[in-house]
């Protein structure tokens, strides 16, 4: 079972998904603000797939005491890389922006379908659980141009520095570079990473993943080597895996 921990401070709200995740087979912790959120992540035991032992995050942006974005920050700082979704009344793409470069892997504006939040928390967890190999070598290491992937680590290098990437920008650029040399459409990345045929995921996300990766990756995005994009069609990673 699946442990989640939701940060949200209306009640009406919180009693509606406490009880369509459990029904769903989730197990769920509340926060209402973001100290108790403090509090529930200090005292998690560690676990495998998160050091604050939670499989995944629902964090909503505006609290009494704070944001969402707060714990998404000590959370990443922290180093880990359990997935985060955003709940937001906000669809502004400023605030879908601050949520992704802080380290969110999705979000979902109110208000919203309780099956469609069930199907997009399922999709993260399958994606953060897959832990895809292929084409690595016995180390787990994928090199690619200038990147290198270390797929045990997860973690992504430029030239053997190390990239500050969010989980979802790093699962973006393994799928690239696995699939090196191939156009990859926008429906099917937005299915291999979301599990969905982009219904589920604001028409802005993927061009801002995208955006913020070449900004990280190329010299001059404007004018990029690497991840390129091929009109009508959707993306091209150029370096043989």
């Amino acid at each position: 079972m699946s442990r989640l921990l939701l940060l949200e401070d209306d009640m009406s709200l919180i009693d509606g998904l406490k009880y369509s995740l459990e029904k769903n087979g989730f197990e769920l912790d509340v926060a209402r603000s973001v100290r108790e959120a403090r509090v529930c992540l200090g005292g998690a035991e560690p676990h495998e797939t998160g050091c604050h032992g939670y499989d995944l995050l629902l964090l909503d942006v505006t609290l009494p005491d704070g944001t969402g974005f707060m714990i998404c920050d000590e959370v990443r700082a922290a180093n880990d890389m359990t997935p985060i979704i955003f709940l937001t009344a906000a669809d502004e793409e400023t605030s879908i922006i601050r949520g992704l470069d802080g380290g969110g892997d999705d979000y979902i504006t109110k208000p919203f379908k309780l099956g469609e939040l069930c199907s997009r928390i399922r999709a993260l967890l399958r994606r953060s659980a897959a832990g895809s190999t292929g084409g690595a070598d016995d180390r787990g290491v994928i090199r690619s141009g200038p990147v290198t992937l270390d797929l045990t680590a997860a973690k992504a290098y430029l030239s053997g520095k190390i990239l500050d990437l969010t989980g979802a920008e790093y699962r973006l650029l393994s799928l690239f570079i696995r699939h090196a040399g191939q156009t990859l459409t926008r429906n099917f990345i937005l299915d291999e990473l979301w599990d969905g045929n982009g219904n589920f995921v604001d028409d802005n996300t993927l061009s801002v993943y995208i955006r913020r990766l070449r900004e990280k990756l190329e010299k001059e995005p404007s004018r990029p080597e690497h991840l390129l994009t091929v009109r009508g069609m959707g993306y091209r990673w150029e370096g043989d895996a």
